[in-house]
């Protein structure tokens, strides 16, 4: 009965890959959109924010129409979404008057798959019968990392060997992945959330449970714990270091990635015989002593190890608090996916603002402004151990 599901847990992993994709790709193309379209970088940069926006957007909307119309057809239109913006990507911008605009609309269109995919891996693979669903959340959202580390080492040896003005040949190539997949999830078997007769928590339900604001408080922590580290570790790594971008992008976001990867691997395959409150707690130790590292080592190369280590340490903080709301509130559903989901990308988006307006307002100290972030670690500390004490409802 679980074989048959193996395949349905795959497409999931490539699932979170195409989720690398759509968020990793793009800004490899920054400085090439500037020069080939004449377009200011304060504009370019505004692409990841917008990004993010309307992933966020969709979470909140997803709530409304996920369950009407499916699993399966949400699946297959997330992975078209995200393999038409990939490729509206290399026409829109020649052919619009403002090439800006196109590549606002191709965004746009990749990030509703984006979101929608964010939305809906998480609770399909919770679905699939499994000895132990910790392990394989944990394994699912390893595959991000492996995503991310893929996307970058790939484009970039296929910049260098072919030249960046081919970058549309990589888009294409990158855009086949999410419509092999789509094509998979029309096949696949997907099993349903919730047992048969059993309706999920609607929000008013939800929002009555003590535990859920806990949980979303936790989610938003562990999206602010990752990313306030490591949108700033490429940065960090060239004023610290004086070491070249491309250097610093290896030395930097590819060793967070690599590590936070290894982490939710670790976990994927030896988490039956791991307690996740335990490996959760030590995990947030783990990176309170890494923020600590980054902002008050006073040598370059140790701040540096710090940040790859704060990668190993928020591993399974995302994945880790989705077991632990699907264990806690077993009735809650696509809503509750859908706002946790909701939770982590705000959290993405504030961790790293809360380090670039700490850092400004001290000079531009980056060491200060992470210091700060050590707040998201401390919060989601609380929060595990608080979710030991409280009862579900």
């Amino acid at each position: 009965m679980k074989n048959k599901y193996d395949k349905t847990i795959t497409a999931c992993f490539v699932g979170y890959i195409v989720q690398a994709i759509v968020n990793n790709f793009v800004p490899l193309l920054f400085l090439t959109f500037q020069r080939t379209y004449d377009i200011p970088l304060s504009q370019i940069t505004l692409l990841v924010t917008f990004n993010f926006g309307v992933q966020l957007l969709v979470d909140l909307l997803s709530v409304g129409f996920v369950d009407r119309i499916g699993y399966r057809a949400s699946m297959v239109i997330a992975h078209f979404m995200a393999a038409a913006g990939l490729i509206l990507l290399t026409v829109l911008p020649g052919a619009l008057h403002t090439p800006f605009i196109g590549i606002l609309i191709a965004v746009m269109v990749y990030a509703i798959g984006g979101g929608l995919l964010e939305v809906l891996v998480s609770p399909v693979v919770e679905a699939c019968p499994s000895d132990n669903k910790e392990k394989a959340m944990s394994m699912l959202h390893s595959f991000y990392c492996w995503g991310h580390v893929g996307v970058v080492l790939l484009s970039t040896l296929f910049f260098k060997t072919f030249g960046i003005g081919n970058w549309k040949v990589m888009a294409f190539i990158w855009a086949a992945v999410p419509l092999c997949n789509a094509i998979a999830f029309m096949k696949v078997p997907i099993a349903t959330l919730m047992e048969e007769g059993v309706e999920g928590l609607r929000l008013k339900e939800l929002f009555r449970i003590k535990i859920f604001w806990v949980l979303l408080i936790m989610m938003v922590c562990a999206g602010a714990s990752e990313q306030a580290v490591s949108q700033w570790a490429s940065t960090f790594a060239e004023k610290g270091l004086g070491i070249s971008k491309t250097a610093g992008d290896l030395a930097g976001p590819m060793a967070f990635a690599i590590l936070m990867g290894a982490s939710r691997a670790f976990y994927g395959k030896y988490g039956d015989k791991i307690d996740l409150d335990r490996f959760m707690i030590y995990s947030s130790v783990l990176c309170i002593l890494s923020y600590l590292g980054v902002s008050l080592i006073p040598l370059p190369q140790l701040s540096l190890a710090a940040c790859a280590v704060c990668g190993l340490s928020v591993g399974i903080m995302w994945p880790g608090t989705f077991s632990k709301a699907s264990a806690a509130l077993p009735r809650g559903g696509t809503a509750m996916f859908a706002l946790l989901a909701l939770g982590g990308d705000v959290g993405c988006s504030g961790g790293p603002t809360l380090v670039g307006m700490v850092s400004g307002a001290l000079g531009d100290n980056l060491k200060m402004g992470i210091l700060a972030g050590i707040v998201f670690p401390a919060l989601l500390l609380t929060g595990i151990v608080l979710c030991r004490r409280q009862p579900c409802k």
